[in-house]
């Protein structure tokens, strides 16, 4: 049977465009809880075809806890400081898609690492679309409050600023999730590659976080 050579000029695939681009680093979802950074991060991760990791996961797992055990033995000090750990951890084993606690780019710190390790996408989503994501959910021990809602109003408004450092803005919505990962991938490749599609302004602020 005659041997299969494939051409040397097949064009390769805007993935593995992405792929080559990113060499090491890996790339960082941030963004407020109820973004869909797991989801999205999954996703993106099978069609990159790169390791995904859960930075809360990793948490839990290091700490033989979970997130809610922690706050409430340790206080949310405690955690900050073993998530900062963690994420400068995972950081040094790329090339993967890293999803990230809501209030991990806060600290600068992280910001700097990831700055120097990863391409990050903020993953922008509004408070209406984030209530309607985590009302039920028990695990997200920022929102035990008497006013969840008023909560995640205050979060947003302390977190955007900071998180408009990331490279890249996704818009998060109530769209089908392949959308979302069609439109990071587009970001990533435009980015990365240099195809000459707009990124997103914040990209051109970047350095401020360093």
């Amino acid at each position: 049977m005659p041997e299969i050579v494939t051409s040397p000029t097949e064009n390769p695939t805007p993935e593995a465009e992405i792929r080559a681009a990113l060499g090491p680093r890996l790339i960082v979802l941030v963004g407020m809880m109820g973004a869909g950074k797991s989801t999205i991060g999954r996703r993106l991760a099978a069609r990159l075809q790169l390791p995904f990791v859960d930075a809360d996961t990793e948490i839990e797992a290091a700490a033989g806890m979970s997130i809610p055990e922690i706050f409430e033995a340790h206080g949310e000090p405690h955690f900050r400081d073993g998530e900062a750990r963690v994420i400068a951890r995972l950081l040094e084993g790329g090339p993967a898609v890293l999803a990230t606690g809501g209030g991990s780019f806060m600290r600068e710190e992280t910001r700097r690492r990831v700055s120097d390790k990863a391409v990050s996408i903020w993953l922008k989503a509004d408070a209406e679309v984030i209530m309607r994501r985590v009302r039920r959910r028990a695990d997200r021990p920022l929102l035990q409050t008497a006013d969840p809602e008023a909560t995640v109003t205050r979060l947003i408004s302390e977190r955007e600023p900071v998180y408009q450092y990331a490279d890249l803005t996704i818009a998060s919505r109530d769209v089908p999730h392949d959308k979302i990962v069609d439109e990071c991938l587009a970001a990533l490749h435009a980015h990365l590659c240099g195809d000459g599609a707009a990124t997103n302004a914040s990209s051109s602020i970047v350095g401020a976080a360093r």
